[in-house]
């Protein structure tokens, strides 16, 4: 939801990230990941303006920075 939120394709938020556009593939299909590789692309994704919001036993979703 947050790549597509942000217009990014997978080889985009792949580089952005540091990881292979297998990875985010793999992530998406809701496949397990190392955490650390997580770390990377939730950063990136943070880095290029997503919040992530409602963690913690709540509703998860994110919002776009302006």
């Amino acid at each position: 939801m947050a790549r597509a939120a942000l217009q990014l394709g997978v080889r985009e938020l792949a580089l952005a990230a540091q990881v292979s556009p297998t990875t985010i593939t793999r992530l998406e299909r809701g496949e397990d990941l190392y955490p650390r590789t997580i770390e990377a692309i939730r950063i990136a994704l943070e880095a290029a303006g997503v919040e992530f919001i409602g963690e913690n036993g709540c509703s998860v979703g994110i919002r776009l920075h302006k």
